[in-house]
């Protein structure tokens, strides 16, 4: 068992209205970009029907926010509200404790 106080988990909910090749493209260019550029830890997305979670790990909400204001990123989100997803909910937690087990 390992503490991990300050580390911030986004979790971002949608319910996918209609989604294509583009968005595909798009979202694996902004995984990558929120890695390489703006310090995230790890980037996971789910979809089961016509909802889709992902969950993204931070060190610190600054990083969060430099992420959030990213050019790419408000145009995908603009994208977003007019095609890709009927709604969504963005959330914000912290970690405070992560148990891992590996074989």
């Amino acid at each position: 068992m390992k503490e991990s106080i300050g580390m911030y988990a986004v979790i971002f909910r949608t319910e996918i209205n209609e989604l294509d090749e583009g968005y595909l493209e798009i979202a694996k260019r902004l995984r990558n970009l929120a890695v390489s550029k703006y310090g995230c830890i790890d980037f996971i997305s789910l979809t089961e029907g016509n909802k889709e979670t992902s969950i993204s790990y931070w060190k610190t909400k600054e990083e969060i926010e430099k992420w959030k204001k990213d050019p790419e990123h408000i145009q995908a989100q603009g994208l977003g509200k007019e095609k890709w997803y009927k709604s969504y909910a963005v959330q914000i937690a912290v970690v405070v404790l992560e148990h891992e087990w590996h074989t």
